[in-house]
């Protein structure tokens, strides 16, 4: 996606990052792991104009988030001095890790970089992000994803409950117990728990082999759920094509698309109902508006994964706009997190992307080294 015209100007003058570490108020469970704790590379793009554009990388590790911070050195005495056009820095970003692969943590880091320029440029323009992509600051419903991790059932019927009272309609639980039986379990009780009006999404976290998969999810079909998410391994289009064809439930994959063409190659082989890609995986604001076009050429629903803060203003653009993922992560280190507005969220009216970091919160959740 190109620099909308008249935006180009602003030069780079530097770009710091701070890694801080966020207590979760619900740990997330999943059948990889349990995350207990947000590990935050928070992004500050500082412009010889005197704007600062701002984003955040989700780590998953603390580690990754340092070996990003090493990475960034490098990127940082490239970028110096260069205009902050999305593009042109993609452009020389891509040269400069070519032979290293722009995967994994260099295309975080390089999101990360185009989330900020973006953010820089709307602020120049004076401009919330949706605005500047042309979208107006519509809200979008949203769904609580924080919690539900692996409970047994009571336990996850009872924070069931709780998610929902937090103001939202949609929730997701995470499923990949030891056997069916329990997952199968925990899914009516929380089922039950809820008002029928509320919709249940699911997430297996790639936790199943395909004939895994074709059993769980045929147990699980017709059960309530409103999608059934990475089921197998994300990039096994094969196996999760032929689990959308037989399932009346919709599958649902795309926060690891590694960029665009993932999603594009995954559309072709019809490996999913609805796609969700991530922020930082995607390819930042120039990747997201790439894959929301591709998504509307091909008629399918839209949703986003994590990162709602600036999430919500592209879901605000994408034509085809489905669910936005919230999860509070980010709100301990954040001056005016987001709220939610039954059941919705809306982009913050006010210039940029809307992030702007408490300076006392990032002291006291900042990493050592």
């Amino acid at each position: 996606m190109n620099t909308p015209k008249g935006l180009a100007g602003l030069t780079i003058r530097a770009i710091e990052a701070t890694l801080v570490v966020v207590p979760m108020r619900r740990a997330l469970g999943t059948s990889a792991m349990r995350i207990t704790e947000a590990p935050l590379l928070l992004m500050d793009l500082l412009t010889e104009e005197g704007i600062i554009g701002r984003a955040y990388l989700f780590c998953y590790l603390p580690a990754a988030g340092k070996a990003a911070m090493a990475l960034l050195q490098d990127a940082n005495a490239l970028l110096a001095g260069k205009d902050a056009s999305p593009a042109e820095v993609r452009r020389l970003l891509e040269a400069r890790f070519r032979l290293l692969g722009a995967r994994g943590i260099v295309s975080m880091l390089m999101a990360g970089i185009d989330i900020a320029c973006w953010d820089a440029l709307a602020i120049s323009a004076n401009l919330p992000l949706a605005r500047l992509l042309g979208a107006p600051l519509r809200s979008v419903q949203a769904y609580n994803s924080n919690g539900l991790g692996l409970l047994d059932a009571p336990a996850a019927a009872d924070e069931a409950r709780e998610l929902v009272a937090e103001g939202f309609r949609a929730i997701k639980m995470r499923l990949g117990r030891a056997s069916a039986q329990e997952d199968l379990a925990a899914v009516r009780a929380v089922r039950a728990a809820i008002a029928d009006d509320i919709v249940l999404m699911s997430d297996f976290n790639q936790r199943l082999t395909p004939n895994e998969a074709r059993e769980r999810c045929m147990s699980l079909d017709g059960e309530g759920l409103y999608w059934i998410e990475e089921p197998v391994a994300h990039d096994d289009y094969a196996a999760s094509s032929g689990l959308a064809a037989l399932l009346r439930t919709p599958i649902q994959i795309g926060e690891n698309f590694a960029g665009p063409r993932a999603m594009a190659h995954a559309l072709s082989q019809r490996a999913s109902d609805f796609v969700m890609p991530d922020l930082e995986r995607i390819g930042g604001v120039t990747g997201w508006m790439a894959a929301a076009a591709l998504a509307d050429a091909a008629r399918v629903e839209f949703s986003s994964h994590l990162f709602h803060e600036v999430s919500s203003h592209l879901m605000a653009a994408t034509p085809t706009a489905h669910w936005l993922e919230y999860v509070d992560w980010a709100d301990a280190i954040l001056q005016e997190p987001l709220k939610v507005v039954d059941g919705c969220i809306t982009p913050p009216d006010r210039p940029g992307n809307g992030l702007v970091w408490d300076a006392a919160a990032v002291k006291r959740f900042r990493s050592q080294p």
